[in-house]
Parts: structure tokens; sequence; C-alpha cells
């Protein structure tokens, strides 16, 4: 068995909490992808700084500039970069994967102000914190972000990389097939903008960024056994911080149907 084979076998129990998980079962309605999206929209903001950690360690962005190390490693992360900053919407235009995102919230009535203000506040160059005060935000949602910038703060290659391979693009296509299934139980026309998204995703993620992940992984660690397991367990957590996160969205989502009720 290979180091990444290891990797894959070990967080496998974690994964299948995660593709079994209640989370799914509640998205039965569009009030219910509201309040998920409203929660999980900072998940697909701090994705970005993730892939952002990666590109300044792995590519360079400084002046003067100077050759990377590993060409095949840049290529990779500056083509995601690519493809999440600067997509092509449903109409063509080209948009972040976060805006787009913005845009199917908007379009099926879920709360964009608290995201908008703590998006303000980042660029006020307030603090992961200070952004967080004030704001309705769950101590769920916070607890995830702030651990994404615990990783990054690390700055470790391999064990952003990890975080990124094993606790975001490797699972997304699965996740996000889950909720366009509980989705398409209502008027599809009232969130194409929202499948567009979600379809993108899978494209991309699962066709190509998935398996290069992988092999980023592979090429971070080589042959250092003390690499490996810091990214298994690195891997571990950051399933484990996602699966809190799920926690947390259930919640919110069964507090929102009993008001209903």
């Amino acid at each position: 068995m290979t180091p990444l084979e290891r990797i894959v076998a070990e967080i496998t129990p974690l994964k299948n909490q995660l593709s079994t998980h209640k989370l799914y079962e509640k998205l039965n309605s569009i009030d219910d992808i509201k309040t998920f999206m409203e929660s999980h929209v900072y998940a697909v903001w701090d994705f970005m700084s993730l892939l952002k950690a990666l590109q300044a360690n792995l590519t360079c962005v400084n002046t003067p500039w100077v050759p990377v190390k590993n060409a095949s490693l840049a290529r990779f992360i500056n083509e995601i970069v690519f493809g999440e900053e600067s997509d092509l919407n449903l109409n063509g235009e080209s948009k972040s994967h976060f805006e787009m995102y913005l845009d199917a919230m908007n379009q099926i009535g879920a709360d964009t102000s608290n995201i908008n203000k703590f998006i303000t506040k980042i660029r006020s160059q307030h603090s992961i914190h200070q952004a967080f005060n004030d704001l309705a935000v769950s101590e769920g949602v916070q607890e995830f972000v702030n651990f994404t910038f615990q990783v990054i703060h690390t700055k470790e290659p391999h064990l952003i990389a990890s975080a990124f391979t094993f606790g975001r693009e490797d699972l997304i296509p699965d996740m996000f097939l889950e909720i366009i299934k509980s989705a398409e139980n209502e008027n599809a026309s009232s969130y194409d903008q929202l499948t567009y998204y979600l379809n993108r995703h899978i494209e991309l993620d699962g066709d190509e960024h998935g398996p290069l992940s992988l092999k980023m992984i592979s090429e971070l660690c080589g042959e250092d056994t003390g690499k490996w397991e810091e990214c298994t367990n690195m891997a571990k957590l950051a399933l484990e911080h996602r699966i809190k996160l799920w926690d947390d969205i259930a919640e919110q989502i069964e507090i929102s149907q009993l008001a209903t009720v």
C-alpha cells in the first residue's frame, strides 16, 4: 500500500460519516437550502484563502520574480486559482465562485447581509475574530473558519495541501451531489444559478482538480515519512471539522423547521 493509499484508507470512515450525514436528509425545501447556504458560504469564502496560501507557497507571487522549485505544482495551483477566482458564470460573465455562490443565494432569497458585512470588515483589514464580532454567525461556523486559518498559519505547504485536498477538493463533488438531489424536489428555475455553480464544482473538482490534488500531496511529501504522517493527521482533522460544521448546519435547519411548524 502506498502512503497515499494509506491516507485514503485511514480517512474512509470519516468520509463515510460525511456522505451519510443527517444534514442531507434535512435539505427538503428551498427554506432548508437557504439556511444551509447562509452558513456554508463561509466555507466557500475561506476555501479561497487555503488556495491562495498554496499559491503563495508553491508559486512566486513576489517581485523580483524567481523560478519556482516545482513548475508542475505551480501550474496546477495557478489553474485552480484561474478557475476559482475568474470562472464564467451562467451568463458568461467572469466571476469568482464565491461571487457566483452569493448570486445563487440572492436568487433563492437567502440572507447575504452577514457575509457581506463580514467581507466589508475583512476588506477594512479587520482580523477574522474582529470580522465575526456583532454578526449573527454560529459558533460552529466560526470554529470551522478559525481552523482553516490555523492551518494557513502553519505555512507548511504539505499541511495546507492536505486540508485542501482531503477536507475540501476531494469531498465537494460527493457532498454537492447530495445537495442537488435534495434541491431537485423543488422548482428548478428558482435556483438555476445554484445548480450551475454546483455542476461546475462537480465538473472541475471531480474530473480535474481532485486527481491533481492527490498528485500534489505525493510530490510535496515525497519519501518523507514524517510529512506523510502529518498529512494523514491533518486530513483527519479537516474532515472532523467538516463533520462538526455539518452538525452545526443540521441543527440550524432543525431549529428553523421547528419555528415554522
